[in-house]
């Protein structure tokens, strides 16, 4: 079957816009001419691509599939066209990267703060998921490379680099302040609401597989999307949680929070930056990788250290 790219590069901006006739504005086209376009390729498919509805079009299943490889070629192609159009210049250039909140803060707005400074011609976009989603975007080719925490499994094709270890530690809000002088035990948590990262999450699986290593039946009593959200509900007493100590520090310090002391070692967390090792990146995305591999866990430490 002969590649069409221009239907492609039509089903791309009508699956953008959700739109025909706005698909047709910003191609400079017809809506007409649009709309013919797309039944051919749907008959070239022999499948259905679009919904027509009185509010736009939406999606079927294959064609949100054909969006997603679609949608990538289209990134690549432009990132390519801005690296090799705009400057000569390895410095310039788009990327695209995805990330934890964890790793996001505990690494990724240091590290890129740096990098902003010296290269400042780079595009960066950021994709923020959770780690499974963030690997499977990896896989199928949606971003360039991914900063990450663990625990996690890697597909072959992908590898990955030790950027940073951290330690997570058990706070409260101040109501808990009468846990501060005892050594809990890990059974003892079920005695208090435990907020944790939901389900799909690497740190999910990561504290079930822990509670089930020790027999201890347990699940969050709340469970939130980002690392982000537990904070404030933590501050705000609805419960306790483990979170990365240096995201603590500050409101330990400012007496907002309570470290809760436990008799019992919690898993090795560490983040690490993952790429298809058969995959090529382009300029920008290769001089990014390599400034933030370029970081090592004792020059973050450092880091870390002197913001506290």
């Amino acid at each position: 079957m002969d590649i069409n790219f221009e239907y492609y590069k039509i089903f791309y901006y009508v699956a953008k816009y959700e739109n025909m006739t706005k698909a047709a504005a910003a191609l400079g086209r017809n809506q007409p001419n649009v709309t013919r376009v797309m039944k051919l390729l749907e008959s070239q498919l022999g499948c259905r691509l679009f919904i027509r509805g009185a509010r736009g079009i939406t999606l079927t299943e294959e064609g949100e599939r054909l969006y997603s490889h679609v949608e990538a070629a289209y990134r690549h192609l432009i990132n390519a066209q801005e690296e090799i159009g705009g400057s000569k210049d390895f410095a310039c250039g788009a990327v695209e990267i995805g990330t934890t909140e964890t790793a996001l803060h505990l690494f990724l707005l240091e590290a890129l703060h740096s990098f902003r400074q010296k290269y400042p011609k780079v595009k960066i976009k950021i994709h923020n998921h959770t780690t499974p989603e963030t690997i499977r975007q990896l896989v199928g080719g949606s971003l360039d490379f991914a900063v990450i925490t663990t625990p996690f499994e890697l597909p072959s094709e992908i590898s990955g680099t030790i950027i940073l270890d951290f330690e997570e530690i058990l706070v409260g809000g101040m109501q808990y302040q009468d846990l501060c002088g005892t050594f809990l035990q890990l059974e003892d948590i079920k005695k208090y609401p435990w907020i944790g990262l939901g389900r799909g999450s690497a740190t999910y699986e990561l504290y079930k597989n822990f509670f089930i290593e020790h027999g201890v039946d347990f699940e969050p009593d709340m469970e939130v999307e980002t690392s982000d959200l537990m904070l404030p509900l933590i501050e705000n007493n609805f419960g306790i949680g483990f979170v990365p100590k240096e995201i603590a520090l500050p409101l330990l310090k400012e007496k907002n929070l309570v470290q809760i002391p436990i008799n019992f070692d919690l898993p090795a967390r560490s983040i690490q930056i993952v790429s298809d090792h058969g995959r090529g990146k382009n300029a920008a995305a290769d001089t990014l990788y390599r400034y933030l591999k370029s970081f090592s866990c004792e020059g973050m430490a450092y880091m870390l250290k002197s913001n506290q």
